[in-house]
């Protein structure tokens, strides 16, 4: 049991450490950007010290197990790069990296990020992104 939670932990933390990167790309984590991150651990039961770790130490990524679960993490990504109301460039081509390095299909990836502009904010619905991601699936 003890190897299942210190995995579950670890999958946890690489989760909230690919968000760290994410709030990193623009050189500097916004108050917003660093609020964001700790409601996810706050929501992923990870305590805010481990958070504040994560921002010096760099984890090994481990890829969440479902499918749902990889959409799910890169909709967090999506939504803390639009939440400092800029999103720039390079984390356009972050989000896309993001998205084929958690296994998801380029096509849907895409056009999630095309969708984006069309919300306030970026902040795309749930609802939506597994409407794009299904719509996409084999």
């Amino acid at each position: 049991m003890t190897a299942f939670k210190n995995y579950k932990m670890e999958e946890k933390l690489s989760l909230l450490s690919e968000l760290v990167k994410m709030a990193r790309i623009d050189s500097e984590i916004s108050h917003m950007e660093l609020s964001f991150i700790q409601q996810i651990a706050a929501m992923l039961d990870v305590e805010k010290d481990y958070v504040m770790a994560l921002i010096d130490e760099n984890i090994a990524y481990k890829a969440p197990k479902t499918e749902f679960e990889r959409i799910l993490q890169f909709h967090r990504l999506v939504l803390l790069a639009n939440v400092d109301l800029q999103i720039e460039s390079e984390e356009i081509m972050a989000l896309q990296k993001a998205g084929i390095k958690l296994g998801l299909r380029p096509e849907a990836i895409n056009a999630v990020l095309m969708e984006m502009v069309k919300h306030q904010h970026g902040m795309i619905p749930t609802e939506r992104i597994l409407q794009i991601f299904t719509a996409y699936h084999n």
